[in-house]
């Protein structure tokens, strides 16, 4: 089969190399979109990451395409409809991260609670070793919120037993068994933001999710609230977030993803657009608030980015691979 691998760091090349003899693979440095002039009608497979949009234009260009093979867990950068469309089979990553990604949630908890941020900050810019207004909290005793408790989320939970914290959650499915042996309480959804000390967000961005928290049921959310979120960005309305803040609705907030966060990194591309979307134009300006916001920490979408999380996505990627070949596809999302 021909592969075709966009966003790949050199070592990838040699791995996958490593790990798929015998295979044509071609590499692109960057995105679909940013290599718009690559086309290839002998393609089979196309392996892609969270920033490559795959939709009918970038299909077109790789018409013989059997298979997608995103290198993440979520998916909802590419087309479904299209690709089941064209009789194409999507498959994913879905277990790489379930530590790391929850690892980094408490990173970012970690840092709004102990001040870390503000604490260098103090001492990079002023030079001073005094602790004066960098109180923080504790996490012991406190009540965490876990909205998804899939592979992340039950890692999420795990860590925050460690730290004697109390949990709750909400899920459409419930693990009943797996709630009594971690000692966590499942409750509905408004229940869990009314309760929480910290809410964290573990679900995908789909038509069910988008705007889960948004301007009708932010005021639910317990007063002086952390939240968290290492999801996807649209699970959040971003008006509704910076009200929640300039309001004190909310202390803070610990964010990995932004929605528009692909404008976030290339501003230009929104404003260059014949028609921009006010909504876009809008959640780009909300984002660069939330950046400069004394009580939120944001990085780029960086939650799975540990070495022994990207070797485990292109393990489980080199064998979805493998897998489809001999007809016997792992993995899949789509078509089921």
């Amino acid at each position: 089969m021909k592969i075709v691998s966009f966003h790949n760091e050199s070592w990838e090349h040699d791995y996958l190399k490593e790990h798929l003899p015998g295979e044509d693979i071609v590499f692109f440095d960057g995105t679909l979109q940013d290599n718009a002039d690559a086309r290839d009608d002998q393609a089979d497979v196309l392996s892609v990451f969270i920033k490559s949009h795959v939709g009918k234009d970038e299909l077109d260009r790789f018409p013989n395409v059997k298979l997608i093979t995103t290198r993440s867990t979520g998916f909802d950068h590419i087309d479904l409809a299209e690709a089941a469309a064209r009789g194409i089979t999507v498959c994913n990553v879905p277990t790489y991260g379930e530590n790391t990604v929850a690892e980094h949630v408490f990173a970012l908890l970690l840092a709004l609670s102990r001040r870390v941020y503000e604490s260098y900050d103090r001492i990079l810019k002023e030079g001073t070793f005094s602790p004066e207004g960098l109180r923080g909290f504790d996490l012991k005793g406190k009540t965490m919120g876990v909205i998804g408790t899939g592979h992340i989320g039950m890692h999420a939970i795990r860590i925050a037993k460690g730290f004697e914290m109390n949990v709750v959650a909400f899920d459409i499915h419930r693990n009943n068994e797996l709630a009594e042996s971690l000692g966590y309480r499942y409750l509905e959804f408004d229940e869990v933001l009314g309760t929480s000390d910290v809410i964290s967000l573990h679900a995908p961005d789909n038509e069910h999710t988008h705007h889960m928290i948004n301007s009708g049921n932010m005021d639910k959310i317990k007063r002086g609230a952390y939240l968290i979120n290492t999801a996807r960005g649209g699970l959040i309305e971003t008006k509704a977030l910076v009200t929640a803040l300039e309001q004190g609705l909310l202390a803070g907030a610990g964010l990995d993803v932004l929605e528009e966060e692909n404008y976030t990194e290339d501003d230009l591309a929104l404003l260059t657009q014949e028609q921009p979307n006010p909504e876009s134009l809008v959640a780009v300006l909300a984002n660069q608030y939330l950046i400069d916001h004394p009580r939120v920490i944001v990085t780029p979408h960086n939650a799975f980015n540990t070495q022994e999380a990207l070797e485990r996505i292109l393990a489980t990627t080199a064998d979805n691979i493998k897998a489809f070949s001999t007809g016997t596809a792992q993995n899949v999302v789509a078509p089921r």
